[in-house]
C-alpha cells in the first residue's frame, strides 16, 4: 500500500474488533484466498446455500428459505449470530412428522401421546428459542413464525398429556369442536404467512401452503367427527399434508446448512418467476438472448 493510501485509512474499533475503514467511515473488506473466492462465486451463482449470503456488495439479498427471509434482506456478513432458522425448521419439521403419522394411522397408532415429548421440548422450547435468536438477528418474520408455532407445539403438549391437565376429560364431548375451533385459528394465522411468501421461494411457500392445508382439514375432522372421534378420512388427509409440510421444512433446513464446505452438493433453490428475483433472472436472459 502506498503512503497515499495508507494517509486515507484509518482504524475503526468496533465492539472489541478492529476494521479498516477509509477517511468516509467506509469499512474495507477483508481480501479473501482463491478457495473463498471460488466458494463464494459458486453459492452466488446459484443464488442459494448459506455462503451466497455472505461477502457481497449487494444492498438487498434475494429470499431465501435457510435463513427464513420471505423477502428481500440485508446482507449478514457483520452478523455476530448464527444463522438460527435451519434449526427452528428441524424441529417444526421433526414434530409435525411425528403427528402426522399418528393421524395417518400408520403402524395403526391412534394415540397421540408419543408426540408430547417432542412437542415440550424440541417442536416446543426449542423452536420458541429459535424464534427468539430470530428476533436478535433483526428476522421479524422468523420470530413471529417460529415464536408462534413453537408455541403452538407447547399448546398441544399441555392439552395431550395423559392425565396432567385434563383438559380433554374436563371438556368431554366438547373436547372434538372446541379442538377443532383451536386449529382454525391456526388455519387462519398460517394463511397470513402464507400471503408473506408469494414473493419468496418456491420451497418456502409450499411449506406455508401444505401447513396451511394441514391446519384446515385437521380443523374440519375435529368439527365434524364421527362417532366421538375426529372424522378419520379428513384426519389422514390432514396426515398427508403434515407429512408434506414436515419434509418442505427439512429441505428449507438443508438448504440453510448445506454448502460446499460441508456438502458434496447445493440444495436448488427456485424462486417464482414474479419474484425481485425471477424478474431479474428473466430479464437478464432476455438480454442474453437478445
Amino acid at each position: 500500500m502506498s503512503s497515499e493510501a495508507a494517509n486515507n485509512t484509518g482504524i475503526e474499533k468496533d465492539a472489541g474488533l478492529a476494521h479498516q475503514t477509509t477517511n468516509n467511515g467506509d469499512i474495507i473488506q477483508p481480501q479473501m484466498s482463491a478457495e473463498e473466492h471460488a466458494t463464494a462465486r459458486a453459492a452466488a451463482r446459484f443464488g442459494y446455500g448459506p455462503l451466497a449470503q455472505v461477502n457481497t456488495n449487494e444492498a438487498r439479498l434475494p429470499p431465501f428459505g435457510g435463513e427464513f427471509q420471505p423477502g428481500l434482506y440485508k446482507p449478514v456478513e457483520g452478523r455476530k449470530f448464527g444463522n438460527p432458522a435451519p434449526l427452528g425448521l428441524c424441529a417444526f419439521a421433526l414434530t409435525t412428522f411425528v403427528l402426522s403419522a399418528v393421524n395417518m394411522g400408520t403402524q395403526d397408532i391412534t394415540e397421540p401421546n408419543m408426540v408430547v415429548g417432542s412437542a415440550f421440548a424440541y417442536g416446543g422450547l426449542v423452536q420458541l428459542l429459535a424464534g427468539m435468536w430470530e428476533m436478535a438477528v433483526g428476522n421479524t418474520f422468523g420470530a413471529t413464525a417460529l415464536s408462534s408455532y413453537g408455541g403452538f407445539w407447547l399448546s398441544v403438549a399441555i392439552i395431550l398429556t395423559p392425565g396432567g391437565f385434563e383438559i380433554s376429560q374436563s371438556l368431554g364431548d366438547q373436547f372434538n369442536p372446541s379442538f377443532g375451533l383451536f386449529l382454525m385459528g391456526w388455519f387462519i394465522f398460517t394463511f397470513i404467512l402464507v400471503i408473506c411468501t408469494l414473493k419468496s421461494t418456491v420451497a418456502f411457500f409450499l411449506l406455508f401452503f401444505f401447513l396451511d392445508l394441514t391446519f384446515l382439514l385437521l380443523g374440519i375432522a375435529y368439527l365434524l367427527p364421527q362417532s366421538g372421534k375426529p372424522n378419520g378420512k379428513i384426519l389422514k388427509a390432514g396426515g398427508l399434508f403434515g407429512f408434506l409440510a414436515a419434509f418442505a421444512a427439512w429441505y428449507n433446513a438443508l438448504a440453510g446448512i448445506a454448502d460446499t464446505s460441508n456438502s458434496f452438493f447445493i440444495i436448488p433453490v427456485a424462486h417464482f418467476p414474479w419474484s425481485p428475483t425471477g424478474r431479474e433472472r428473466r430479464g437478464k436472459t432476455e438480454r442474453e438472448m437478445a
